[in-house]
């Protein structure tokens, strides 16, 4: 029987893009930026990307920082298009509404950094497994 390369374990050539240089300074920047472990990080990648999307994503992040929620100081702040729509780490669905309670939390009167806080919590939980 003929073994095709789709089917082989593609785990190892994954982390060996994630730890690329260029890869790796992006994946500690996310990592800081919500607070997860670095490992935990590269793990939930590696499980919801593809090779591709995980080739792409430097170029992608740096497409973020230059055009991602230009006009919304409380989405750029949380990430909102940046995990969604660049980078595609979160559904849009749960980060739709992630952004609504923590927009609901600004209008209620709750610091932009607090309720941002309170929403990259929710982003952590969202990523866990």
């Amino acid at each position: 029987m003929t073994t095709y390369l789709y089917e082989q374990d593609l785990v190892p050539q994954k982390y060996r893009i994630l730890v690329a240089m260029r890869h790796d300074r992006l994946v500690q920047q996310i990592s800081l930026e919500l607070d997860i472990p670095v490992q935990e990080l590269r793990r939930y990648l590696i499980g919801h990307l593809d090779m591709i999307q995980l080739e792409n994503l430097p170029a992608r992040a740096e497409m973020a920082e230059d055009h991602a929620d230009k006009g919304d100081a409380v989405a750029r702040a949380l990430g909102r298009e940046k995990y969604t729509v660049y980078l595609r780490i979160l559904p849009g669905a749960a980060m739709d509404a992630i952004f609504s309670e923590v927009t609901t939390r600004v209008h209620a009167g709750a610091s932009m950094e607090d309720a941002v806080a309170y929403g990259r919590i929710q982003i952590r939980e969202a990523l866990k497994p």
